[in-house]
């Protein structure tokens, strides 16, 4: 996407109804010498740079497949605010932060005859399913599937990794307590270990609908689906194999 997007790409229909009344006044005021030079209001400012965050959003939740709907938010202008009307297209960029998600700056320029620049603040609130608690859950406990939820929230408001799947946190490891609907991340879980070295274990080797189990010793300690290194006792070769369950490591033929 172009960092410098007029904001004739995208329009909504305030902003339309905005940009004709200006046009409208732009002319009225071209035949009459003595008037004001023309000016460009807050709203149509305002307007532009909810187009523009309209479709900078819209860009960043497919460029990024990301799934969730957002709601825009541009903060009030100084309605004392004077601009002399732009004769050239307005170009609106996002200033800060680098995506266009929480607290956003939007700079709308003018690069006409008498240049201007204005900064438009504009909250973007993304709303996504994400993990949460559904109890008060202990440290050190493991993440059961009555534990967790999927419910909306504001991911914009999350500083740390979410969860979008309550598969992402079940057998998981609670680092940290936490209360009633509260939104899981990254920060609270820990892979929790089902294997540890020295354990003995069944080693399961599959091809296809064949199977061949052995009995093998752990090498490294393991958490569900991770790979560790695992001693086969009966050939006494060291292997990597898959932790599929306490006791239990898998490794394709």
């Amino acid at each position: 996407m172009n960092a410098n997007t007029t904001f004739f790409r995208r329009l909504t229909s305030t902003c339309r109804r905005l940009l004709g009344a200006a046009a409208a006044a732009c002319l009225f005021n071209a035949g009459s010498p003595a008037l004001a030079d023309p000016l460009t209001l807050p709203d149509l400012l305002i307007g532009v740079t909810q187009g523009f965050l309209e479709f900078t959003v819209e860009d960043y939740l497919a460029s990024s497949q990301t799934e969730g709907r957002y709601e825009i938010e541009v903060k009030q202008l100084d309605p004392r605010l004077r601009l002399p009307t732009c004769d050239k297209e307005l170009t609106a960029s996002l200033e800060s932060p680098a995506r266009p998600v929480g607290r956003v700056t939007v700079k709308v320029r003018c690069d006409g005859t008498s240049p201007w620049t204005v900064f438009v603040p504009a909250q973007v609130r993304l709303f996504r399913e994400v993990v949460t608690s559904t109890r008060p859950l202990k440290r050190a406990g493991i993440i059961e599937p009555a534990d967790v939820i999927l419910r909306e929230r504001d991911i914009s408001l999350i500083n740390q990794g979410y969860l979008t799947s309550v598969d992402q946190a079940i057998g998981q490891k609670i680092v940290r307590p936490m209360v009633n609907d509260q939104v899981i991340t990254l920060v609270h879980l820990e892979q929790a270990e089902v294997v540890r070295k020295g354990d003995q274990v069944v080693i399961t080797a599959r091809s296809g609908t064949l199977s061949v189990r052995m009995p093998g010793e752990a090498l490294a300690n393991g958490g569900l689906n991770q790979q560790i290194r695992v001693k086969n006792l009966n050939s006494q070769r060291v292997i990597k194999a898959q932790v599929m369950a306490p006791g239990q490591v898998e490794v394709a033929m």
